[in-house]
């Protein structure tokens, strides 16, 4: 059987050694190099993403209910006029 103890004890003793090795301090400044490149890029958030996306389609939801009301007037004024 395995000695989870013993496992666990290896594995807090690598972390240390890990955190206090030059390969923290790499991850570290990579991870700021590529925080320091995204934040060059005019990128958008995924949520403000979403949420234009459903404003769009609200907008054109709203605007092919006009397309539709002002045909129907259009007729509405074509059959009142007798088609002039």
């Amino acid at each position: 059987m395995l000695n989870m103890d013993g496992l666990d004890d290896v594995a807090r003793m690598i972390g240390r050694v890990i955190e206090s090795s030059p390969v923290r301090d790499i991850e570290k400044n990579i991870k700021a190099l590529l925080q320091s490149g995204l934040q060059r890029l005019d990128l958008v958030p995924r949520e403000e993403f979403e949420i234009q996306a459903e404003v769009l389609l609200r907008s054109r939801e709203k605007l092919e209910a006009l397309e539709t009301r002002v045909a129907e007037l259009e007729a509405r004024m074509t059959d009142r006029t007798g088609g002039k």
